[in-house]
């Protein structure tokens, strides 16, 4: 059965302007404090606990989320300014991201109240930082073959096995992990898959860190040994996470954070080029920019389809596929694009530095979120091609 993909010509509302014009205000606060330097990317690497809980206090964690629950019931368009305005500064939104992002979400709709009444609002406060826990060794991003076991026990679950990749685990408080609570059948190898909410401060979890050839510390390997769980802990459907992991991914996988994330060496060759960039230089930035642009217009319609309460799984996909290879190409381009620029451009050092780093966080780029091929086997799957 193939699906029909729609991109619906969403325009942000009047709403959405003056938010942005709130954000940056605040940003260009925080930045002149010292808090980030817009012009280093790779300060939106750290954990910066005093900024989550600022950014927390004017309302910009769990925008969507009902106010029972310490959210604040505004738009998902909304929270996409919010996004786009903290990735295009560079912000450090190490901290509440993700469980702003997915995991809030995911506790929404599935977890028991006791817990929504206790986490929920700490997330909205700035204070929680969450990591996701689904790729494993020998399996990269493959969930359908976890191996990670989560067994039953009197009291709840035990659970054994390694997750990888999983960013922000050395920071984490809690993590959503995808675990296997049975086998999988011949004729559904989906079934068996259970998700979990996980208490990163529990006995038997151990956090090794993965280096990257940029020097940050992103991605670690988390290994479980006999770490028990409350039976609450469970979320959803015992065996049949493979439905919620699939909406959630429709959460990491659309927003501008997906394309942005080396837009900055864009910014620094156009203020390199000037006003008056010769033919080449003025062609080479309007291709990138209509590019840019055009993955813009498709992540905020999939923003307004998860308004509407739909799941756009193959639509956030095709953003996320596209979004990836741009920014990583997008060094590349800059670097030759920037080839003639004059060596006493006031921006040439920062220019040159922003590139160096762009292309080394490249290749990491295609692991977060979802590899190429596995977003080309959902998108292949919902054109009825496989």
């Amino acid at each position: 059965m193939s699906a029909a993909l729609h991109f619906d010509p969403i325009r942000l509302p009047p709403e959405c302007e003056q938010l942005r014009h709130e954000v940056r205000a605040f940003l260009a606060e925080e930045a002149a404090g010292g808090t980030f330097d817009p012009h280093r990317p790779q300060s939106e690497d750290f954990d910066a606990p005093g900024f989550s809980r600022r950014v927390g206090a004017r309302g910009w964690i769990g925008m969507t989320w009902p106010k029972t629950y310490g959210g604040h019931e505004r738009s998902f368009l909304e929270r996409y300014v919010v996004t786009e305005e903290m990735r295009v500064a560079n912000a450090p939104t190490r901290r509440f991201f993700v469980a702003d992002r997915q995991s809030g979400p995911v506790l929404l709709k599935y977890a028991c109240e006791r817990i929504k009444l206790d986490i929920l609002p700490r997330i909205c406060r700035g204070e929680l930082c969450f990591a996701i826990g689904m790729s494993e060794p020998n399996s990269g991003s493959d969930l359908f073959a976890a191996k990670a076991k989560a067994s039953r026990t009197d009291s709840g679950w035990r659970l054994n096995g390694t997750k990888v990749w999983t960013t922000s685990a050395h920071v984490a408080d809690y993590m959503l992990g995808i675990f296997r609570t049975a086998p999988p059948t011949k004729e559904n190898r989906r079934h068996g898959l259970t998700q979990f909410l996980i208490d990163m401060k529990a006995p038997g979890i151990t956090v090794n860190p993965i280096g990257q050839m940029s020097g940050r510390h992103d991605f670690n390997e988390v290994v479980f040994d006999d770490v028990l769980l409350p039976e609450d802990h469970a979320l959803g459907e015992i065996d049949g996470a493979w439905k919620q992991a699939t909406s959630e991914l429709a959460y990491e996988r659309s927003g501008p954070e997906r394309f942005l994330e080396t837009h900055y060496v864009l910014t620094e060759l156009v203020r390199a080029l000037g006003p008056a960039p010769d033919v080449r230089g003025a062609e080479g930035v309007g291709r990138l920019v209509a590019q840019l642009h055009t993955m813009r217009r498709m992540s905020v319609s999939v923003a307004g389809m998860l308004q509407a309460g739909k799941e756009p799984v193959v639509e956030a996909s095709i953003v996320k596929d596209i979004g990836t290879i741009w920014e990583q190409q997008l060094p590349h381009r800059v670097r030759t694009l920037s080839a003639f620029v004059e060596p006493d451009a006031t921006n040439h050092e920062t220019l040159s530095r922003q590139l160096d780093f762009a292309i080394r966080i490249a290749p990491k780029l295609t692991i977060q979120g979802g590899t190429t091929e596995v977003l080309r086997g959902i998108i292949a799957r919902g054109l009825g091609l496989r």
